[in-house]
């Protein structure tokens, strides 16, 4: 995995999100249009934080986010969400 230079400002975080699903537990494929967003994902970067407000999760954690949280970006060919810490629900 080539090195992000992208550094996020204050308590943003950047995310990886995790493969969406290709097929339920039963089995059966989910075509494209069906498809849900995945709410997991491994931590990219991460910012400084704010005063008194550090950023609680660190590079390489695997975390769980809101369905809407984040912004989508396209930083080297590679799809990637930034959003703040307070929209990270938890570490995996």
């Amino acid at each position: 995995m080539a090195k992000i230079t992208f550094k996020p400002n204050e308590d943003r975080v950047l995310v990886e999100p995790a493969a969406a699903e290709l097929k339920t537990a039963s089995g059966i494929i989910i075509p494209d249009t069906a498809k849900e967003k995945p709410q997991k994902g491994k931590v990219i970067a991460v910012g400084d934080g704010i005063k008194d407000k550090p950023v609680t999760v660190k590079v390489g954690d695997q975390i769980l986010y809101g369905k809407y949280s984040g912004t989508e970006l396209t930083i080297d060919g590679k799809e990637y969400l930034i959003m703040r810490n307070s929209d990270i629900f938890g570490t995996i």
